[in-house]
């Protein structure tokens, strides 16, 4: 697929009409592809790209998440849904690129690092080379109360790598941009940006996506502004949360339709259901503590480490069983039940002396907890 074309989402006119009860998808398993523009392809195109259909079909890999039911079977391919005009301009040679250039970005807000986060560096992945796209310093622009992330910083790669067997080997990259320097981009403005300073190929946003000052635009927008700057816009439906629909859970976000969210994390963990928590995370929640050997109170088989040494977000208040512990990323995990109290983080374990064994000759160190 070429970078710098002219793109838009698109529709073969002989599926819209004799598949218009089905959803159209682009080859992708696991997602449906919203259909935002109804540009068509011309008969030569459509023959040449059904002609490469087979080769194509085995470039596909099948997602998993939990919270959705696609069928490659019973989704008809889209292959190559873009199209490139003659007088497409060229990317420009003076050799400058960035880290994300040529690559296909994933848009959104990725606190959580969930399923529906997970699904859009897929579908990246199923098209180039997959970034995810994250803002930093909002709080700080906003004003806003700060707070503990769901997943620590310092966790984040560690997180994107484990998606990189879904991903075709190719785990997502993430690459930083300060709110700030983008917060008054129109959204015309903020896809320039993609296009001309970032030099991207292409994006991949959920259907709910909102972007440019003030969220002024929205995903057919997104696909509009692309099309005009010549690069791809890849559009997916909301990976949904099945709990909401058996359990009428409501979020309280006013954005909220039942989709997975960090919103939805966040509230998991304040009631402490941590098998919901790894369902809408696709991984279990793992807590980071930075700790010095002056922080840790050991009595009998606990180790007590202040709340003031945690770096993301813990569960609420209460008891944890069946929890695994880890020192250091070559050491073995230790299996432990975790308290949690306003004060302190105290962990259970038969294997203490072997933490505390454990080489301390640095100030700091990185103690996990990983909630079953």
């Amino acid at each position: 697929m070429l970078c710098g074309g002219s793109r838009a989402l698109q529709h073969l006119s002989d599926y819209h009409h004799h598949h218009h009860h089905t959803s159209i998808g682009l080859g992708f398993c696991g997602a449906k592809i919203v259909q935002l523009s109804s540009f068509f392809l011309r008969p030569s195109q459509a023959i040449a790209r059904a002609q490469r259909s087979h080769k194509l079909r085995h470039r596909m890999i099948s997602s998993s998440g939990f919270h959705y039911k696609t069928s490659c079977e019973t989704t008809p391919i889209l292959h190559n849904c873009f199209s490139q005009r003659e007088d497409d301009p060229e990317l420009p040679a003076d050799g400058s690129t960035t880290p994300v250039s040529g690559g296909i970005v994933a848009l959104g807000k990725f606190d959580a690092l969930h399923v529906g986060h997970r699904e859009l560096a897929i579908q990246a992945s199923r098209i180039g080379t997959p970034y995810l796209l994250s803002f930093v310093g909002m709080a700080e622009v906003f004003g806003w109360e700060p707070r503990a992330p769901i997943v620590a910083k310092c966790d984040r790669k560690r997180v994107l790598t484990s998606w990189d067997s879904y991903c075709g080997n190719k785990a997502p990259v993430e690459y930083e941009i300060e709110f700030a320097s983008v917060r008054h981009l129109t959204p015309r403005e903020f896809v320039e940006k993609l296009s001309k300073e970032l030099r991207v190929c292409g994006v991949v946003a959920g259907e709910n996506y909102r972007f440019g000052y003030k969220a002024s635009g929205d995903a057919s927008e997104l696909v509009r502004l692309c099309e005009e700057y010549g690069i791809g816009a890849y559009i997916i439906s909301s990976v949904m949360d099945k709990k909401q629909d058996k359990e009428k859970r409501d979020s309280g976000d006013s954005k909220d339709r039942g989709q997975v969210s960090s919103t939805r994390v966040r509230q998991a963990l304040a009631a402490g259901d941590m098998s919901y928590v790894s369902e809408l995370l696709g991984r279990a929640h793992r807590l980071i503590l930075q700790i010095s050997p002056g922080d840790i109170q050991s009595e009998r088989r606990v180790l007590s480490v202040p709340r003031s040494s945690v770096l993301n977000l813990p569960p609420g208040n209460g008891t944890y069983k069946a929890c695994l512990i880890l020192v250091g990323d070559d050491e073995p995990s230790v299996p432990c039940s975790v308290v949690v109290d306003t004060s302190y983080i105290h962990v259970e374990t038969e294997e203490l002396q072997q933490l505390c064994n454990s080489d301390w000759s640095q100030e700091f160190r990185l103690l996990s907890v990983e909630f079953g």
